[in-house]
């Protein structure tokens, strides 16, 4: 262990960094969401408006307006961009693709004030990559997040061993990738952990000679990494990777119970993608004695919201760099994505139980952009968030299926107590059959495609009127259930999208016109078996 982690586990040091945690915390409570938006609102209007973006719209005119007005005129004047509209729109000339495939970017005072020297290659779910311009603002941004997010939780949890304590970061590929001189691209949990402040460095594992393995051998290295250093207090990662960890220490460890193998592990923080398939997983690994759980809102193109110790769920937090608007779902166009002048409205608008489509503009130069993914808020005051998914559809066949929708039917499946468990899904539309096609990944499902085809079935028409008008009118035929096992389709995602562990994740709905995702894994795992 380290200097700096035998001095932060003194009990002076405790001391102290409890009282700043504290303190930290109390602050981050006092903030008035709607005030912080205003402010920030204006600040990046101020910050940008000698860029090409602000001089195309007149940022240097709206900085003067009050914010009633000012977002008024913004909203009309600037369009929401889906990230292709935005790349064609700023990016484009400022780009070049080599002879040998490589990628060159160069933004200086195009979007944002300054050069762009890093950029998140996002692990999206569907196959283009996109580079996400990742400003210098916005790391700091991040950084304050992340200190928040541990403040919180340390003043909710007087009992923690985090002070003092490591975390496990499941990064993805740590490769970066140079895009210009002194410009590099590359997984965003790659790019966290390499340019990390070095006070952190003796706190936060795997050391980068383990994340630079291959990602069957990083997850190996990990596992045996968890079980040998009891300082490791907290692990940080996708629901389903984290799962793959924890099963391979239980192997490693013969057989024995988790809490008997990890009896250190307070925390496990969680997002990427909804918990709820994974819950009854995750209890039948440490036999219903779990880990404290925090799930976390993030993404390459802004850090949106953390849940808070005591909170049923995620709060928005809108003081991280980002401005808010929001979308009515029932407002996106049949391809889920929002039109150039869809109505937006702003943070103090919204209401309950609404679906949202979340709507960015970003200290990275990211303004009015669609993110894809969708929110709904539980409650306004504080502003308690839950992820509605991804704004793509099941509509091939008329009924307007959601990513919630799927995650929840596969959550009601994974409930049995008899051994069966979906890892990984997706589903599709067989627009021929009129039918979902499922791929179904996980442990124990080769012999029950029939009860998981009636189970999955019954729970979509429970949360969904017109799937089950569909159903009863014979408009829908019964889905297919195509089962796999997760090595298959981790090996068809690294091998077909190049997308494998870390913050990558599967695609939970296949929304392309040819169901071209189910096919390639159903086509990918017959030559496997073959």
């Amino acid at each position: 262990m380290g200097l700096l982690t035998r001095l932060a586990g003194t009990p002076a040091a405790r001391k102290l960094m409890v009282g700043a945690a504290r303190s930290r915390a109390a602050y981050f409570r006092s903030l008035d969401p709607r005030k912080a938006q205003r402010d920030l609102f204006h600040d990046l209007i101020r910050a940008a408006r000698s860029t090409r973006f602000g001089t195309d719209y007149d940022f240097a005119r709206i900085a003067g307006m009050p914010f009633e007005k000012a977002y008024d005129e913004f909203r009309t004047i600037v369009p929401i961009r889906t990230y292709q509209q935005f790349w064609a729109d700023y990016c484009a000339g400022h780009h070049t693709r080599s002879a040998d495939g490589s990628i060159s970017i160069n933004l200086h005072d195009i979007t944002w004030p300054g050069q762009i020297r890093r950029f998140c290659e996002t692990s999206g779910t569907t196959a283009p990559t996109k580079f996400i311009p990742f400003s210098r603002e916005m790391f700091a941004q991040n950084r304050r997040a992340a200190l928040d997010l541990i403040s919180c939780y340390l003043d909710s949890n007087h009992d923690s061993k985090i002070i003092g304590g490591k975390i496990l970061y499941m990064s993805g590929s740590t490769a970066l990738n140079r895009m210009a001189p002194g410009v590099v691209s590359g997984d965003m949990s790659a790019i966290t952990l390499r340019y990390r402040p070095w006070y952190l460095a003796p706190f936060v594992e795997p050391s980068l000679e383990i994340a630079d393995l291959p990602w069957a051998s990083k997850l190996d290295a990990m596992a045996r990494l968890l079980l040998r250093d009891s300082s490791i207090r907290a692990i940080s990662g996708v629901p389903p990777w984290i799962i793959l960890l924890l099963t391979r220490c239980r192997e490693l460890g013969g057989g024995r119970s988790l809490p008997e193998l990890l009896p250190n592990l307070e925390l496990i923080i969680h997002g990427g993608t909804g918990i709820s398939p994974y819950l009854a997983e995750f209890h039948r690994l440490f036999n219903d004695s779990m880990p404290r759980l925090i799930e976390l809102l993030p993404s390459s193109e802004a850090f949106m919201g953390f849940q808070c110790a005591g909170d049923t769920s995620m709060r928005l937090t809108p003081y991280y760099g980002t401005f808010f608007e929001f979308v009515r779902f029932e407002d996106l166009g049949d391809d889920g994505k929002p039109a150039a002048d869809a109505p937006a409205i702003p943070l103090e608008q919204v209401v309950t139980g609404q679906r949202y489509a979340v709507i960015l503009t970003t200290c990275s130069g990211l303004w009015r952009y669609h993110i894809g993914d969708t929110i709904r808020f539980t409650a306004l005051s504080p502003l308690l968030i839950e992820f509605a998914g991804r704004d793509r559809v099941l509509d091939k066949v008329e009924e307007k299926v959601t990513q919630e929708e799927v995650e929840q039917a596969v959550a009601d499946y994974n409930r049995n107590r008899d051994g069966r468990v979906v890892r990984e899904f997706m589903v599709g539309s067989d627009i021929a059959g009129r039918r979902h096609v499922w791929i179904l990944a996980g442990r124990g499902l080769s012999h029950d495609r029939q009860n998981a085809a009636l189970r999955l079935d019954a729970s979509l028409s429970e949360r969904n009127a017109d799937y089950a008008c569909f159903r009863s009118q014979g408009r829908i035929a019964p889905p297919r259930v195509v089962v796999t096992d997760e090595d298959t389709i981790y090996r068809w995602s690294d091998a077909e999208r190049g997308k494998l562990g870390g913050q990558s994740k599967i695609p939970r709905i296949d929304a392309t016109v040819d169901a071209s995702l189910v096919n390639s894994i159903i086509r990918f795992a017959s030559r496997a078996e073959s």
